[in-house]
């Protein structure tokens, strides 16, 4: 299913991050960063929510408005019930819808607010997202003190927040059309290999957002997934030429493989990934190269895997789902 929008803007954006992203590749985008996992908090869980909040303040204080003039706010996050985003957007008095489609959350987000922009539904919306790493370890894998190793195929769920403000003022870069993915099963079970995972419904996404706008990969200056890391990467590259007859170039890449540098981060293993891992690419370089026209048209593919320990351990398989946006400059 594609929309295309014809006023819907992309006009700021906020970005926070851990100590290990903005130690890596684009750290000297970000708006703030924490030096420790707990950030003055006595829980991570409360770290998690300091970060959603604090990007929704950040993200205020840039568009010089307050909350009493935001119509709507969309918030995402890994946790169970999405309570961080509910903790982290208690303070604001805003109208508030939660989504989860895991780390295709913030393209979801994305979505809804330019359908209801360009709808005349409302006028202006602050979509927010988070993920922190030991939150999610203690939630999907193991006590965050157990210390279990991982194969190298194995995602890292990356640390911050972030926000973005979308409105029906021409100012910033355009929100042009968007595809709501599917969810796709092809009968995987590894929970540690993400990436393969997700890329089928990656590719699903980026064929049927083609198809339906009429385009090719080539129209674009960038195509970004998610958070396939590098190994999903390759797999994206191999299986939609298989599947779809399209060649993945040089204008493609995965923002959990370019979030973090690899050579000095040698704890990061495939790649990062959680919500706020795209964000804290697309967020900060993206937009600003978008804003400078240095890119002008940019395809936003969000990478989801759906699943939760209960499902794992009952043996069911891992789905996932991909949803897409494209953003280009005015």
């Amino acid at each position: 299913m594609t929309f295309n929008y014809s006023n819907v803007y992309l006009n700021e954006t906020s970005t926070i991050s851990g100590h290990l992203e903005k130690e890596g590749n684009y750290g000297n985008y970000f708006d703030k960063s924490y030096k420790d996992y707990y950030m003055n908090e006595k829980s991570f869980e409360k770290a998690e929510v300091k970060l959603f909040s604090e990007s929704i303040d950040i993200l205020l204080k840039k568009l010089n408005k307050e909350s009493k003039d935001i119509n709507l706010l969309i918030g995402g996050d890994l946790s169970n019930q999405i309570s961080v985003s509910s903790y982290g957007s208690l303070k604001y008095n805003i109208p508030f819808l939660g989504v989860y489609t895991a780390c295709a959350t913030s393209v979801e987000q994305i979505i809804i607010a330019s359908t209801f922009i360009d709808s005349k539904k409302i006028n202006n919306c602050i979509c927010t997202t988070s993920s922190h790493n030991l939150v999610s370890e203690k939630q999907f894998r193991n006590p965050v003190e157990y210390g279990a190793p991982k194969p190298k195929t194995s995602t890292f769920t990356s640390t911050g927040g972030a926000s973005c403000y979308l409105s029906n003022v021409k100012k910033g870069v355009r929100i042009s059309s968007s595809t709501i993915g599917k969810i796709i099963n092809l009968n995987q079970t590894d929970v540690n290999n993400q990436g393969s995972i997700m890329a089928p419904a990656a590719a699903d996404t980026i064929y049927n957002h083609l198809k339906n706008t009429n385009t090719k990969i080539d129209d674009y200056d960038l195509v970004l997934t998610g958070d396939l890391g590098i190994f999903g990467k390759k797999i994206l590259k191999d299986y939609i030429k298989k599947e779809y007859n399209i060649i993945l170039g040089s204008n493609y890449n995965d923002c959990g493989s370019m979030l973090y540098d690899f050579t000095k981060q040698k704890e990061i293993t495939a790649g990062g990934s959680g919500p706020v891992c795209s964000c804290l690419v697309n967020y900060s370089y993206v937009f600003d190269k978008l804003k400078k026209k240095e890119f002008k048209k940019v395809l936003l593919v969000a990478t989801g895997e759906l699943f939760s320990p209960t499902f794992v351990y009952q043996k069911n398989p891992i789905v996932a789902i991909a949803n897409a946006v494209c953003l280009e400059a005015l």
